[in-house]
């Protein structure tokens, strides 16, 4: 018997990330147009979705969100792109 939910399927799920860095330039909404962009032409190397960028151009604070299978391939998509995040915060709970 099931739990009563339906697509019960046992499969692991990927994590969600949340990457933040910080930068001396100050991001345009050109620049963070761009640098989504080269996120998004190599995610699938590493089996990444990165679904949105935010930043603060006052700050230079940069913010991402993806679906990854850990933080590190995280990591080596954003450093391959030039922007290491200085932190990687997993999520593994959502409602």
């Amino acid at each position: 018997m099931g739990s009563g939910r339906q697509g019960s399927r046992r499969t692991r799920r990927r994590a969600g990330h949340v990457q933040g860095s910080r930068s001396a330039r100050r991001e345009t909404p050109d620049a963070l147009a761009a640098a989504h962009a080269n996120d998004l032409a190599i995610q699938a190397e590493e089996n990444v979705s990165f679904d949105h960028a935010w930043a603060d151009p006052v700050s230079g604070t940069v913010f991402c969100i993806s679906q990854a299978p850990s933080a590190e391939a995280v990591q080596r998509i954003h450093t391959r792109n030039g922007i290491p995040p200085a932190e990687i915060h997993e999520i593994l709970m959502e409602v």
